[in-house]
């Protein structure tokens, strides 16, 4: 049973529209995000994940429901906002929509110093989330002349350096090449491990199901299905509604099981190392 104080963020019937009421990107949302916790929001596009997001450090007001952090409805006035988006912070989707400052060490500082840090501290705590995300050899450049994988680590440095409570990434792999992909993927598990509340939106069920403590699949702005992924992955029906498929190591083990290679009582494997150890174990048929 979860106490109310492992409730780190909470929705309450949200409603949003962006064309007054005609339609609603939030439809009656409802849901608990538990403190440090990995939780990858699926569904189709349209389906409420980044508005959602949006309102979870203010940029967007719902038009009813009410979003709780840390047990305390969300304040909205400048106080409230800022004090909200200092523990909320979200990475953009596009790191053009993020990033606006003449060079990376500026951008990087400009949150910190917002807040009323002294100068001597913010530039110790912009020096450290550089180094650590590896930011160095670009740290002078302008940010309009970064690659797309070097603006997206300056974008998760933006917030890292204000200390969140909870990281927001929006398709943090989007458009990126395999290293940059890999390279963030390896800053978000630094961000879990550092008991940091990562919430992320993905299409990648693979990656989802490696990675998640908890799968939360959104459609028509309501909350469709929540559990572990091997529960949600595990729900076709849910799956169909929202366009995903299951993660390729689901598929071969319940293939596997179905032939009788695989015992079905098996835990479900999380990745493809996992299920090659099963595989490895099973015994030969004699001759």
């Amino acid at each position: 049973m979860t106490s109310q104080d492992d409730i780190i963020l909470k929705a309450e019937n949200l409603y949003f529209s962006y064309d007054d009421e005609k339609t609603h990107s939030l439809n009656g949302l409802s849901l608990e995000i538990r403190r440090g916790r990995r939780i990858a929001f699926m569904g189709a596009n349209g389906s409420g994940k980044s508005t959602f997001f949006l309102c979870c450090n203010g940029v967007h007001r719902p038009s009813s429901g009410t979003v709780y952090f840390e047990g305390e409805p969300v304040d909205y006035s400048r106080k409230g906002l800022l004090a909200l988006r200092r523990n909320v912070g979200i990475v953009f989707q596009d790191p053009d929509n993020q990033l606006f400052s003449a060079s990376v060490y500026q951008e990087i500082s400009f949150g910190i110093l917002n807040l009323g840090v002294s100068p001597d501290e913010a530039a110790r705590e912009v020096e450290n989330v550089i180094e650590r995300l590896e930011i160095t050899p670009f740290r002078s450049k302008p940010t309009h002349a970064l690659s797309g994988g070097q603006k997206k680590q300056v974008s998760i440095a933006d917030i890292l350096v204000m200390h969140p409570k909870i990281i927001i990434l929006d398709e943090p792999a989007a458009a990126l090449d395999p290293k940059h992909t890999a390279i963030v993927n390896h800053i978000v598990e630094q961000l879990s491990a550092e008991g940091i509340t990562v919430l992320m939106a993905t299409h990648d069920v693979d990656y989802a199901m490696e990675w998640a403590d908890e799968v939360m699949l959104l459609k028509d702005g309501q909350l469709l299905t929540h559990g572990t992924p091997e529960e949600v992955f595990s729900d076709q029906d849910s799956l169909a509604l929202t366009n995903l498929k299951q993660p390729a190591v689901l598929q071969l083990f319940n293939s596997l099981c179905s032939r009788g290679l695989l015992d079905s009582s098996l835990p479900i494997p999380r990745n493809l190392e996992q299920l090659e150890r099963y595989i490895a174990e099973i015994q030969p048929l004699p001759l």
